[in-house]
């Protein structure tokens, strides 16, 4: 399914990945106590700025802070839109 929506400036759009099942050593980890995940996978990204390319792109594996870039649900779907200033690595 192709995604209507398409990032401003030097904006990304994220996939963030499932939280933890269960722990390393078998344990379902409850609803209520999994952590917010830190990776995701580019799914649209901006043109970027003025004299700035964007240095992610689609498909990109990345890390991003716990609290970075704005939720927003889409078709039924969770998505993050950050500033590419928020990503802290490409996996």
């Amino acid at each position: 399914m192709a995604l209507t929506i398409q990032p401003l400036s030097d904006r990304v759009l994220i996939e963030p990945m499932a939280a933890e099942q269960k722990t390393a050593s078998g344990l379902y980890i409850p609803d209520t106590a999994k952590e917010k995940p830190q990776q995701g996978k580019v799914v649209a990204v901006g043109k970027g700025k003025k004299d700035y390319d964007m240095t992610v792109k689609v498909g990109d594996t990345v890390l991003y802070g716990k609290y970075s870039g704005t939720e927003l649900k889409l078709d039924g779907a969770e998505y993050l839109m950050m500033r590419e200033d928020d990503i802290l690595a490409i996996v």
